[in-house]
Parts: C-alpha cells; structure tokens; sequence
C-alpha cells in the first residue's frame, strides 16, 4: 500500500483555493482537500516583510501520487513561488488510510 501523507499550500483567494481543490479531486491527485482560512502569513519576499491574507490548502493523498499534484498545482496556482510541503502521516486509522491509498490515481 503506497504511503498517505498530507500536501499543503497556500493560495490568495477562496475562489482559487476552491478551483484548486477541485481540480485535485476531478484528476484524482488527492481523496480530501480541505480549505482552512482566512490565515495571516508573515514572510520576507524580495528584501521586504510582507503579511497577507492567505487560505491553507491541505491534501490526503499519497506518495505516488506526490509528483503528478505538485504538477497540477503549479499549473494552477497564482503565485510564482507557490509553498508546496509533503508531510508523512505516520499513523491513522487503517480503514481512512485504505480509502486515501483507494482514492488517488497514482498513474
């Protein structure tokens, strides 16, 4: 069974966040996608502090499916430096990670 772990991005608006997540789910790149906001991000981008409005973006998928999705989120993300992170799930129920491992296509 391949490996779940769960993908985070952020994205500027709940309209693109929601274009994304649904995208994810009609390729088959992800079982859930769920949409928490808003968040503040602080960070520096080219020499100066910057805070903005932000919606976090998480995925359940799986390792196999990792490269295709940090494909499809790039083709669709509005930032030109998106925030893609794969974190491992090291544990879970068996029959939720069956059914992530029984939703995402890996080809």
């Amino acid at each position: 069974m391949s490996q779940v772990i769960v993908v985070q991005t952020t994205i500027d608006s709940r309209a693109a966040a929601e274009k994304l997540a649904e995208a994810i789910i009609h390729e088959g790149r992800g079982a859930c996608v769920q949409i928490a906001a808003p968040i503040i991000s602080v960070y520096k981008w080219e020499g100066k502090v910057q805070k903005q409005e932000e919606y976090l973006v998480s995925v359940k998928t799986t390792d196999q499916a990792l490269s295709p999705l940090v494909e499809l989120i790039r083709q669709l993300h509005t930032y030109d430096v998106p925030e893609i992170i794969a974190l491992p799930v090291i544990d879970g129920g068996h029959d939720y990670l069956s059914w992530v491992a029984d939703q995402v296509n890996t080809q």
